[in-house]
């Protein structure tokens, strides 16, 4: 971590500080509390929350019709705002039609969805869905009014919620319902703190205008186009292992599966996910002041690869002892799976974070084709397996190699994309 520190000496390293405090204490928490809950929940508690988390991932893409993606990109402040506007009006039309779908046919998704567990849980999802609209709305707003700060506190504020529900509710009842709860009880606090400040600076006061919705409407309709089916098939692809897992296998090798995937995630999450933010920011500001960006790219490629490879080398010889000390002896499991998947989080790592490089070239076709390929190799390789019965571990191995490869394609394309806008 100090390593990082020291190489984010620019002009920008105050911002990726900030965020990435606010990310890593905020990821800190539930971790520390997560050999607690694997004490509380087991296994196929963590599967069915797993499940519901997938469904309401990818749901949750769809939600503003990735209008939220062009709010960086305006050069006014009342035009972001609209977009901002327009991201909300549209999330809350598609919860009420996703409370109205789930009303009428929750029976039939439950079984769909192989799991009748579930059933008790998806009335949760339209509430869900219309606060993960709101949530990455408001974030990148504030990102880039450059109010890092807010953001960083509004993740500490959500993750705080999380993990005190969580742990309520499983220290009095068994069963997935603490887990679930904590994560509606999260989005809302996150939610309440983007919104109280913004509301408290009068930063939306005489800004709704119709006529300029309509105009921000048809002016970015090609991320609803090209960013949104892109986007879903990405959504599909890491939630769909989710689905296939249950189908093909258990909810509780999705359990193992789930909590291997979210700590080996980490990095990505808490330093990845903070660089991508800032990355999307000065990549934007670049390019509209006709600067180098290709210097930009490159500075935060070289950076994430100092990063990442240490971390994850590391990873692969400690993870498996690490998961049966802290977690117990059952978990010792998804840490066999956690060091599979160690190539694969450490190529998603770069790659993800530079992903970004599209939405600023308005690249939209090329996303759309970079997910369509990942979601159809995915369903490729668990047909296969399913077809010649491979066991979890052999499936897992498969998956891994193929999209470890595809992460580093993709970080060549986005390196082509900026040599050629340069």
């Amino acid at each position: 971590m100090r390593l990082f520190f020291n190489l984010l000496k620019s002009d920008f390293s105050k911002n990726v500080l900030t965020l990435m405090t606010g990310t890593t204490i905020s990821q800190a928490i539930p971790i520390a509390i997560t050999p607690i809950l694997t004490r509380l929940y087991s296994p196929d508690d963590f599967g069915i929350l797993a499940l519901f988390m997938s469904i309401t991932a990818v749901l949750g893409v769809v939600a503003n019709g990735k209008f939220e993606q062009a709010i960086m990109l305006p050069n006014t402040e009342k035009e972001a705002l609209s977009i901002v506007y327009l991201s909300v009006i549209i999330s809350s039309i598609f919860s009420i039609l996703l409370l109205v779908i789930v009303l009428i046919f929750k029976s039939k998704i439950a079984s769909l969805l192989g799991n009748s567990k579930i059933e008790n849980w998806l009335l949760f999802i339209p509430i869900s869905v219309l606060f993960i609209g709101l949530f990455n709305s408001l974030k990148i707003y504030n990102i880039r009014i450059k109010n890092f700060k807010l953001v960083s506190v509004s993740m500490v504020t959500k993750s705080s919620g999380l993990v005190v529900t969580q742990l309520g509710i499983g220290f009095v009842k068994s069963g997935a319902l603490g887990l679930i709860i904590g994560q509606l009880v999260s989005y809302i606090a996150g939610n309440l703190q983007l919104l109280k400040t913004i509301v408290k600076n009068n930063l939306f006061k005489n800004t709704f205008d119709k006529n300029n919705i309509k105009l921000v409407t048809k002016k970015y309709n090609r991320f609803p186009k090209y960013t949104l089916p892109g986007s879903l098939l990405n959504s599909l692809t890491i939630n769909s292992i989710s689905f296939l897992i249950v189908a093909i296998y258990t909810t509780s090798i999705l359990g193992f599966f789930s909590l291997a995937k979210r700590l080996l995630s980490l990095p990505s999450m808490v330093i990845g996910g903070s660089i991508s933010q800032v990355y999307f920011q000065k990549l934007s500001e670049t390019k509209n002041k006709e600067g180098n960006t290709l210097k930009v790219f490159t500075k935060f490629l070289t950076r994430l690869l100092l990063v990442s490879l240490p971390i994850y080398t590391v990873a692969y010889f400690i993870v498996v002892p690490t998961f049966k000390f802290f977690f117990g002896e059952e978990w010792i499991i998804a840490g066999e799976y956690a060091k599979i998947i160690v190539p694969l989080a450490c190529a998603g790592f770069v790659s993800s974070t530079l992903s970004s490089t599209l939405h600023v070239f308005q690249k939209q076709q090329i996303t759309l084709f970079i997910q369509a390929t990942q979601f159809i190799t995915i369903l490729i390789v668990f047909w296969v397996s399913n077809l010649y019965q491979f066991n979890f571990i052999k499936t897992l191995s498969v998956y891994s190699i193929i999209f470890t490869f595809e992460y580093m394609i993709f970080a060549l394309v986005y390196w082509q994309i900026v040599k050629k806008n340069n």
